[in-house]
């Protein structure tokens, strides 16, 4: 008795450990991409991506609002955009594309992290 209540009390706090973790990790993977979308997309779509960013009025065509270009495409659909840039999926020319610079894990958190900006 005493060694299936110690076997279900392990095997519970290894479970919740476990959720814990994966709650963690989530966190952590999450604010990896807040930061690689700061560090490579701000400047032309904006903290809000609304295509508002500092460099924005320089580019024509100027960058698009996340809100209404991502709007029903597909995560693959949207981590090519940024994996080889707008000009390779008959987008604009200006968007470059990361592929080179960012793995295939960031560009993953990357299209993870931009999709909040569509309601």
């Amino acid at each position: 008795m005493k060694t299936t209540r110690f076997l279900t009390r392990t095997a519970t706090v290894l479970a919740v450990s476990c959720l814990l973790a994966g709650a963690a990790a989530s966190a952590t993977h999450a604010q990896d991409a807040k930061q690689v979308y700061e560090k490579n997309c701000v400047n032309c779509h904006g903290a809000g991506g609304k295509g508002d960013g500092p460099a924005a009025a320089k580019l024509k065509p100027a960058p698009g609002d996340l809100a209404k270009t991502l709007k029903g495409m597909s995560d693959a659909d949207i981590a090519k955009i940024v994996k080889e840039g707008g000009k390779a999926v008959g987008k604009a020319p200006t968007m470059p594309g990361y592929g080179k610079k960012l793995n295939d894990a960031e560009i993953q958190g990357l299209v993870q992290y931009m999709k909040q900006f569509v309601k």
